[in-house]
Order: C-alpha cells, then sequence, then structure tokens
C-alpha cells in the first residue's frame, strides 16, 4: 500500500502581505453572547493626533505609542505571541489579556484576508480559521477573544478544542477541513498561568517578521479601541473533531510503512510503549493511535488533560518527566517510552533499557534514520549541539549546518536549503523541536515520534532485539556543558537594544583578536557566517535575536572547545552556553570570558554576570 502525500494541497501562489485593509464585522440577527471579559484590568493610554500647526512630534492620522501600545509589542516571542494569562507569577503582572488577544486575532485574520484576496484577485468566500488550544485554565476566555477578534475581520471562524500545536497546521491541509489559516492557543512547556498564540496558514508557522507586523497593527487597533473588547459574538464558531482525523493519518502512515506482513492492521502487536503527556494535549496519542494499532500502553503517564499541570513540567527537556517515565519503562520492560510537551510539537524518548533520548542524543537518533533514507543529505541544527553530533553525522555521510537558535530559524534554514539546491530532509534544535521534509517542513513530536516507532518495529522483524538506543551507542558525549545566564540591568523597553550591543561587542573582541584563540565559527557548505548567525547567501533571513558561537582552540590541546553567547527572546537576559572536550576547559573559557570580554569592555556594568563570575572562580560548579 502507497504512502499517501498531502504536498499537493500546498498551494504554491498564496501572499500574505502587509496589511491593506480592514475588513467589517460580519452581522445578522442572531447573537450568541459569551461571558463578558469586564474584569479585567484596562489600561489607558494616551491618544494624539498630527496636525501641521502642533509643534508636538507625532504621525498624521495615527495614534502616538506610547508604554502601553509596547506592551502588546512585547507580547511577540519571536515567531509566536506569549505572555501571563493568569495572576501567581511573582514580579509579573497579567499582559495577555482578552483584550489585548482580540487586537492581535483581529490583525492575523486581516492578515490572512488580505493575502487571500490578492490570491483570487478579489471576492471570493471568506476566511476559514481554525482554533485549538492545550488544556491551560486561561483558555476559554482567551477563546473567546480570538473567535471574537477574527470575526471582527470577517473570518469563519472553526473550534477544534482540546488540539496540539501540529494539528493546528494540519487542519489547513487535511481534507475536507483545509482551512486557510489556523491558530494555536498555548505557551509550551511554560507555566499554567502563561498563554499564548501561534498562526499558521497552508504554507506552514509565520515569521517572526510576519508576527511583528500583526503586533505592531494590533498595538495601534488596542489603542484606538481603548480597550473595548466584542462580548458578542453574532456568528458562533463551528466545533470542529479534527483531532480524530489526525490521529487517523497517523495511524497510515504507521501501517503504510511498516507493511506488516502478518498483521497489517495492528502492526505494534507485541510492543509495549509508554507515553507521558505530562497533563498536556498529548494523551490522544496513546488511545487514538497506539491502543488501536495494537500496542500495550499500561503503565502510561498523565495522560489527563489538566491545565494546572500538577505532576511535573510537560517537557521532554525536564528532568522529572524524564525519570518517571523512564521508571515506568523498566517496571513495565517497556520497548518505549515518549515524552511529549504540552502542546506536541517537541517530543523526547526513553530506549528499552531506560536511556533517556533528548537534546544531541535525540536529534543523533533521528539522523541515524533520515541518513538511511537519504544518504548524504544535509541536517540543520541550532548552533548549541556538540562537535560530537558534527563527528556522528559525517561518519554517516551526512552534512551538519549549524544555524542560529530557535525552532522557526533552523526550519527556514532547511526551507531555504532545499530551494537553493541543497537537499535538507532533517532540522533540528537540542529542545526537541524536530521538522521534516516529507512532513511538510512542520515541527511535529507525535510524527518525530512515529519516525521511531516504526524505525523501532522494522528493526524487530529484520531479527534485531537491541532497541532504537542502539543506533546511537557509537555517538560520544562532551566531556563538559553548561549554561549559564546574565540578566540584563535594565527596564525592560530597553532591554532588547542593550542585549544586542553586549553582543555585537562580544563579536567586535574576537575579530580584533582581544580573546586569543578564540574565533567565530563559520559552515560554508550551508552559506552560514559570522558565528553561525548570518545568511551569506543571495537571500538571507531577518536577524530575530543576535548570537555567535565562537571555536576555541589553544596550543596544548588544539579546538577543545566551543562558547555561544545569545540574545534571549523570552526574557531580558543572554544565555551562555560552553561546551568542552577537556577537563576543566569549560571553567577556563567562563573566565576568559569574564576577564577578558565583560570587564574589560564595561559590560559588567550593565550586565548581571554573578554566574559567570561563581562558575569562573568555582571549582567548575554553580
Amino acid at each position: 500500500m502507497a504512502s499517501q502525500s498531502l504536498t499537493h494541497h500546498i498551494p504554491t501562489k498564496t501572499n500574505f502581505p502587509s496589511f491593506q485593509k480592514t475588513r467589517p464585522f460580519r452581522s445578522n440577527n442572531n447573537l450568541i453572547t459569551f461571558p463578558s471579559f469586564s474584569t479585567a484590568k484596562l489600561h489607558p493610554v494616551r491618544v494624539a493626533s498630527y496636525n501641521s500647526t502642533s509643534t508636538t512630534a507625532g504621525y498624521n492620522d495615527q495614534v502616538v505609542v506610547d508604554e502601553e501600545m509596547d506592551r502588546i509589542r512585547r507580547l511577540q516571542n519571536g515567531s509566536d505571541v506569549r505572555g501571563v494569562a493568569l495572576k501567581g507569577e511573582k514580579g509579573r503582572s497579567v499582559d495577555l489579556t482578552p483584550p489585548a488577544v482580540e487586537a492581535i486575532a483581529e490583525s492575523f485574520g486581516e492578515w490572512v484576508v488580505s493575502g487571500l484576496e490578492i490570491e483570487r484577485g478579489g471576492g471570493g468566500a471568506p476566511a476559514r480559521v481554525s482554533l485549538g488550544r492545550d488544556p491551560r485554565i486561561s483558555g476559554g476566555v482567551l477563546s473567546v477573544a480570538v473567535f471574537a477578534g477574527l470575526a471582527r475581520a470577517g473570518c469563519v471562524v472553526f473550534d477544534m478544542g482540546l488540539a496540539t500545536t501540529p494539528a493546528c497546521f494540519m487542519s489547513t491541509l487535511l481534507p475536507p477541513f483545509t482551512y486557510d489559516a489556523s491558530i494555536m492557543m498555548t505557551a509550551s512547556h511554560l507555566p499554567y498561568t502563561r498563554n499564548g498564540l501561534k498562526f499558521f496558514t497552508k504554507k506552514g508557522g509565520l515569521t517572526s517578521p510576519q508576527v511583528e507586523e500583526i503586533c505592531d497593527n494590533a498595538a495601534r487597533k488596542y489603542a484606538n479601541r481603548f480597550a473595548k473588547l466584542s462580548t458578542a459574538l453574532r456568528v458562533p464558531p463551528t466545533r470542529v473533531d479534527f483531532m480524530s482525523a489526525y490521529a487517523h493519518h497517523l495511524r497510515d502512515i504507521i501501517k503504510q510503512r511498516v507493511d506488516h506482513p502478518l498483521h497489517y492492521d495492528s502492526p505494534l502487536q507485541g510492543f509495549q510503549i509508554i507515553v507521558n503527556a505530562g497533563n498536556g494535549s498529548g494523551g490522544f496519542f496513546t488511545w487514538d493511535v497506539l491502543d488501536k494499532l495494537g500496542a500495550d500502553t499500561f503503565g502510561s503517564l498523565h495522560l489527563n488533560p489538566d491545565g494546572m499541570f500538577p505532576n511535573h513540567i510537560p517537557n521532554p527537556e525536564d528532568k522529572t518527566a524524564m525519570a518517571l517515565t523512564r521508571a515506568a519503562v523498566l517496571e513495565n520492560k517497556a520497548d518505549l517510552g515518549i515524552v511529549f510537551d504540552t502542546d506536541v510539537d517537541r517530543s523526547g524518548v526513553v530506549d528499552k533499557h531506560g536511556n533517556p533520548i533528548n537534546g544531541d542524543k535525540l536529534i543523533a537518533l533521528m539522523s541515524a534514520i533520515v541518513l538511511k533514507e537519504h544518504p548524504n543529505t544535509t541536517i540543520v541544527t541550532d548552533a548549541r549541539t556538540s562537535m560530537a553530533l558534527t563527528r556522528f553525522i559525517t561518519d554517516r555521510g551526512g552534512h551538519h549546518c549549524l544555524y542560529r537558535v530557535g525552532y522557526r530559524n533552523v526550519i527556514d534554514k532547511g526551507v531555504q536549503l532545499n530551494k537553493d539546491g541543497i537537499e535538507t530532509h532533517l532540522m533540528m534544535e537540542t529542545s526537541g523541536h524536530g521538522a521534516l521534509k516529507e512532513n511538510h517542513f512542520l515541527d511535529d513530536g507525535a510524527y518525530m515520534v512515529v519516525k521511531i516507532i516504526i524505525e523501532m518495529v522494522r528493526m524487530k522483524l529484520e531479527g534485531s532485539e537491541e532497541g532504537i538506543g542502539s543506533l546511537i551507542q557509537d555517538l560520544d558525549e562532551p566531556l563538559e556543558s553548561v549554561e549559564l545566564r546574565m540578566n540584563i540591568l535594565s527596564e525592560p523597553r530597553f532591554a532588547k537594544t542593550k542585549g544586542v550591543q553586549a553582543i555585537e561587542e562580544f563579536r567586535n573582541f574576537i575579530e580584533q583578536g582581544r580573546l586569543e584563540g578564540w574565533e567565530l565559527d563559520s559552515c560554508g557548505d550551508c552559506w552560514v557566517s559570522e558565528g553561525c548567525l548570518v545568511d551569506s547567501n543571495d537571500t538571507p533571513a531577518p536577524v530575530d535575536a543576535h548570537m555567535y558561537r565562537a571555536e576555541v582552540s589553544e596550543a596544548e590541546h588544539g579546538e577543545h572547545g566551543w562558547v555561544h553567547l545569545r540574545q534571549s527572546i523570552h526574557n531580558p537576559n543572554i544565555a551562555v552556553n560552553l561546551q568542552s572536550t577537556v577537563p576543566g576547559g569549560c571553567q577556563s573559557m567562563a573566565r576568559a570570558l569574564r576577564d577578558k570580554f565583560l570587564v574589560a569592555s564595561g559590560l559588567d556594568k550593565i550586565l548581571d554576570i554573578s554566574q559567570i563570575d561563581n562558575y569562573a572562580s568555582g571549582n567548575g560548579k554553580l
């Protein structure tokens, strides 16, 4: 039975440009009233207009940008929107309010409508947009704000209810749904107090510049509307069960690609697989995929959705999540353990021997599988991966492209390389985001697990009893690896600028030779230079966050490690990652970073370098 492809459902001509017009709110006589948001704290904004006789700086017929508008813009988190939706975080106030969410949803709806009008040459059916959400307790109220915003933009809305991020994208492709766009409401692995929005069209997730444009427009709406909010929808959203169709799609892939000679419809018969959904959206994979394919899922953990996440953070990088899954695998003598994050765009696994596989190990596992199918392919990762991973990939005939941190950056780089004629089948971040060319360049934690399960069954059919962990048994681990943080000592609105200045100064010090033995990394095969940040091809991607990786060498050991400085897009700080292949190497690099760069440049006055100082001064301990 041949594998079905959805490639033909992807249009090639749709453009989603800058905003052009605002559609009026569609109305009829049937009013549906939703809970009022009158309890939300509303912040006044100063509104002014410009005229030729005024001596006050301003813009013609536009709202003066002030701190309240900046709050909406600061909700942008790279290619997502994220904020605090509930009280309860020390030092953080609620900023992802229903009025803010409505304005952002309306702006996204307008953006989609404008793109469709250009594609169709004007007119046509209204834009159809789906909304899914994870189980966070703020999701219900904020969903109504999304419905209201999309309705104001003239969109027809479809409510998917509890869903996953990959499913939202797939709802734009899988018939009979094929929506024009989709929004997923989630804040991934962040605390229950947070929430956010991820945006999709048939082409995939939006880029950071596109989300920035949407947030800019939303900020103007928010100010002009003076925080008014629609609490009545004239057209209710249509409830749809997309998750069943998505699960069916995943089951078909496993059945077709395993093509079991004895039991085609139950290819997982005889396998025990533990799933830890962390009380997020991933429980469906147990009962709607694995169980229906014949797997034994007894011993699975935290499958019921609970927006308070009472057991542990739903995160494949979380040590508690991995430890609990490991224990369940060993106790039940299972063949595989799976850990999903909240919205299932990331995953990690545990092999039959209880070995956690995440980070570099997960990238290595997926590389081993993909390189069997596509010899010599290029694999894109973020620049925090180890030198050992590069050797692992190249030893198997692959090519390793180091690129900017950020799953959207890594995925977009893979898309661009394919357009440039460089075959690139896998793009992965150390956080567990993994996208494959064969799956529409979508970072789908469930699909990645599907690939691993298929390989596990194939190995068993070929007579191997070793399990999937055997595929990475020759992957070396770095001798030392550490991540440190430097908080930016600034008001939030100035933090980004100061962070950029600090990281650019790091680059200057290296290029001027003031850090002896340090050199900005580059990857000529995939046209990346200047510390794995800058594209040197004809179509460089915009930089959403500044970061540089430097190779570190010395006379005694040669090249023995690297240092990576990165401006965080989540918080006002700079992340510092160090890896070394020699004992004491990370501490030595931290000491040089402190003495020869941070103190010498005076940046210790605007950065809190206490973590760097403690690590450099101690015995390699924080």
